[in-house]
């Protein structure tokens, strides 16, 4: 049996074995890749960006050619309506129209592609003017318009670009770091504009082509934006298609452009707006409700597409419904809102209340009532000054109370009918000392009225003599002696 150790050992030269195995895998893996790095620097070396044949190559494809030389060609011979019957994907004039559509994109991508090419060979001349004018078509123009100028005061710009951004790029040109080109260079630059300018018009043609064909393609949509925007709304999303599965908030937005205003105010400008802003229900709207139109102009144009999409209705009589409602809701937004109506008073009650009557609440009318001390302090004497707590019209006034002269407040108090009963009703009982001999007695009473009495005893001892006793006990009479015989 092998020991510990051997068992060790035979681990260490695995692990050594592993190691090795693992460095020459690490060998092959950078040998492939410094000949990728190799394969991929040949093909960069290949690709000749002096050469505008290499980097621009759409011209030159079949594709490109078929297309346009039928679309030529449907533009000579005008629209023809004899295809009503078929499916709209079976028309061979809708299947060009979607390659138009796909062709554009083609076209915005290669114009695109020779856009970096001028910039990069105009850099050396007037590094500044990427950053001026972003629009490629512009671009090219400008470049080709100024050429090796160094003063831009003797080139015309007027008609390629707005007065604001000619007189930034005039006033950059004369502080500019750069260096005429050469010929060559020139030449090249020169080329790749007039290229970007042919693809330009070609983009336009088939534009016009498709926007010829709106009116049976996409009647509906067409009645809402107009043929020219339904068109680059097509061209743009890729298709009826495909823009009819677009969402509202995209089709707001297709076409829209960065907008360089070379450092003027942005407070008048529109943001997220793109071809619709060229209809002619945008234009004619207020700018303060134009944004609103805007969203109502996308939801209704991506309905519309829905319903072109499915030939729903190819009268075009829902894409007139659509904006006829548009219409209606921007002139609803312009009215001035409805003048505030004076508020009527409300109609008086003309039942009568239901007023609580009766003993009890004429008695406690009475025991609230005002008293005749408040009566007298609450009016006042004309001519006369009132006498106050503190004198001299300070403190709380008095009124008219000790106005007859005494020169003291007093005011005779009239007892009041709740008052006087229950003073009778308390006087009928006999609170005060019943006569007798016991010295419990007491000639204090008290009473709920008038608290502790005091009743004198004597005082019905006129009575005495009155009544029944006057024949037993006689103020004049005597006692008689009776003789009994």
């Amino acid at each position: 049996m092998a020991t510990l150790a051997d068992s060790f050992l035979a681990d260490l030269d695995e692990l050594s074995d592993n190691e090795a195995e693992l460095l020459d895998d690490d060998n092959v893996d950078v040998d492939n890749m410094e000949e990728d790095v190799d394969g991929d620097l040949a093909d960069i070396e290949a690709l000749n960006y002096d050469d505008l044949d290499s980097v621009s190559k759409l011209q030159k494809t079949q594709r490109y050619i078929d297309i346009m030389q039928k679309v030529e060609d449907a533009l000579e011979k005008g629209s023809e309506m004899s295809n009503q019957g078929i499916v709209l994907e079976d028309d061979p004039e809708y299947q060009l129209i979607v390659d138009c559509n796909a062709l554009s994109v083609d076209i915005e991508n290669e114009i695109v592609i020779i856009h970096n090419f001028i910039r990069d060979k105009y850099r050396l001349k007037f590094p500044e003017l990427e950053s001026l004018v972003h629009h490629p078509i512009d671009y090219a123009r400008v470049v080709k318009k100024i050429g090796n100028e160094m003063d831009l005061t003797l080139v015309d710009l007027e008609g390629l670009l707005p007065s604001a951004i000619i007189m930034v790029v005039s006033v950059t040109a004369s502080t500019t770091s750069g260096k005429p080109l050469s010929e060559e260079v020139l030449q090249k630059t020169v080329d790749a504009c007039d290229r970007a300018l042919v693809l330009d018009s070609a983009k336009k043609k088939v534009l016009d082509f498709v926007e010829s064909r709106m009116g049976y393609i996409a009647p509906n949509l067409s009645a809402i934006v107009g043929s020219a925007v339904a068109a680059k709304l097509m061209g743009t999303a890729g298709g009826l298609s495909a823009l009819a599965k677009m969402p509202a908030c995209n089709v707001q937005v297709l076409g829209a452009k960065r907008k360089n205003l070379a450092g003027f105010s942005t407070a008048t400008s529109q943001f997220r707006v793109g071809y619709l802003e060229q209809t002619e229900i945008f234009q004619s709207t207020p700018p303060s409700l134009r944004m609103r139109a805007c969203r109502l102009l996308a939801a209704k144009s991506t309905l519309a597409a829905r319903v072109d999409s499915t030939r729903g209705d190819p009268t075009g009589k829902t894409g007139r419904f659509f904006r006829d409602v548009i219409h209606k809701k921007i002139e609803k937004w312009q009215e001035p809102p409805p003048a505030k109506q004076p508020k009527p008073l409300p109609v008086p009650d003309s039942e009568p209340k239901k007023k609580r009557g009766g003993r009890r609440l004429r008695k406690m009318k009475e025991r609230y009532a005002i008293t005749d001390m408040r009566k007298l302090a609450n009016r006042m004497q004309f001519g006369v000054p009132e006498e106050s707590s503190l004198g001299d019209g300070l403190g709380e006034g008095y009124g008219m109370l000790g106005q007859a002269g005494s020169g003291k407040l007093r005011v005779s108090v009239a007892q009041s009918k709740l008052s006087a009963k229950v003073t009778k009703k308390f006087k009928e009982k006999q609170y005060g000392s019943s006569g007798a001999t016991s010295g419990l007695t007491s000639s204090l009473a008290f009473t709920p009225v008038q608290g502790i009495e005091l009743s004198n005893p004597q005082a019905h001892a006129h009575q005495l003599g009155s009544g029944t006793q006057s024949t037993y006990f006689s103020e004049t009479g005597t006692f008689s002696k009776i003789k009994r015989n």
